[in-house]
């Protein structure tokens, strides 16, 4: 099968099959302030995650490319809903548009829908630094994704099978490129020890993308013959994730992403330590049945949510949130009592 073909594959398969019906950011309850001292007009989103600088908390992440007319027109959409309302986004891994230089416009279209926002490039962890400079070329990068999809490429009919350079390959990128570069997963979380692993070699910025959002082992277990159904529950959940890496690695720059599900859950990822927090496949949904005005509509929902918690804890900025009070119950509270 083409990439291309595996890449609408991606898109359809991630768009119906269902959310898992336990969202661990169920298990975190903010302890209410019964005082705000704030004025709402004071409220500010610009966030600051190292060398970025940023309108909003909030960013589209890493969701498709590479898949002919279908993607580029999808990722037009999200760029122009992002250009309007001043959030980041992540293109889809164009290592597609490396090999096929046809399928270089379905990622380009993101940089000319919107010339000065913030984009990121995205490419998986077999990619060489040449490879990242081809691909930050391409769409005039302000940052470079490189993402870890190993159980992914497990289930993968066609997945990779060889890891043994991929450590090697990130340290070169991260040692070499000219824009920060981020690591993150594809909705598998990452580990106390992983990001030790990171650490190690120079990565200071990292996405824990973890489960509870987009499910790549249903995903690719929809295009096998014999599912490997058993791996469909694997992963580090979200918040988990983002307690591991803080409490491993507390001077990373730290996103969020996988499974939130609204501006409610992006201010429990900025309380437990995030800078940043991701959404791809709500967005991708409500952009491919809804249309672009309805998403530039969902996005500044997010914003107005996220503000109320702000309000609420007397934050003025989103890094503010951190710290706030907070409870942990059920399996995240299991899980960071044994872990943590």
């Amino acid at each position: 099968m083409s990439r291309e073909k595996r890449k609408i594959d991606h898109i359809r398969h991630a768009l119906s099959h269902p959310r898992e019906q336990i969202n661990h950011f169920d298990d975190i309850e903010i302890v209410h302030q019964s005082i705000p001292t704030l004025d709402w007009d004071e409220l500010e989103l610009n966030t600051e995650a190292g060398e970025l600088l940023l309108s909003s908390p909030l960013f589209v992440n890493a969701m498709t490319g590479g898949g002919g007319k279908k993607t580029e027109e999808i990722n037009r959409g999200l760029a122009e809903a992002a250009a309007e309302t001043g959030i980041a986004m992540a293109v889809g891994s164009q290592m597609s548009a490396l090999k096929n230089s046809e399928e270089m416009k379905s990622y380009q279209v993101v940089r000319k829908a919107n010339p000065e926002g913030i984009v990121f490039a995205n490419l998986g962890s077999e990619a060489t630094l040449e490879h990242a400079e081809r691909a930050v070329e391409m769409l005039e990068a302000d940052a470079m994704q490189i993402h870890l999809n190993t159980m992914q490429e497990l289930i993968m009919p066609e997945g990779d099978r060889d890891f043994r350079a991929r450590l090697r390959n990130m340290e070169q990128i991260v040692s070499h490129l000219s824009v920060p570069v981020i690591v993150k997963e594809v909705g598998y979380g990452i580990s106390m020890e992983t990001a030790s692993s990171l650490k190690d070699i120079g990565v200071r910025y990292i996405d824990v993308a973890g489960r509870g959002g987009t499910n790549f082992s249903k995903v690719e277990n929809k295009r096998r013959e014999q599912p490997l159904v058993d791996y469909e529950n694997w992963g580090i959940p979200t918040p988990i994730s983002i307690l591991e890496v803080r409490n491993r690695y507390p001077e990373s720059y730290t996103f969020a992403s996988g499974g939130i599900r609204n501006g409610l859950d992006g201010a429990k990822s900025l309380i437990l330590g995030a800078q940043m927090f991701g959404m791809a496949g709500g967005l991708l949904q409500v952009m491919v049945q809804d249309g672009k005005k309805a998403l530039v509509k969902r996005i500044n929902g997010v914003h107005h949510e996220l503000k109320i918690a702000m309000m609420m804890l007397n934050a003025r900025r989103p890094r503010e949130l951190e710290g706030k009070a907070y409870i942990l119950s059920g399996k995240t509270k299991e899980w960071i009592e044994q872990r943590i």
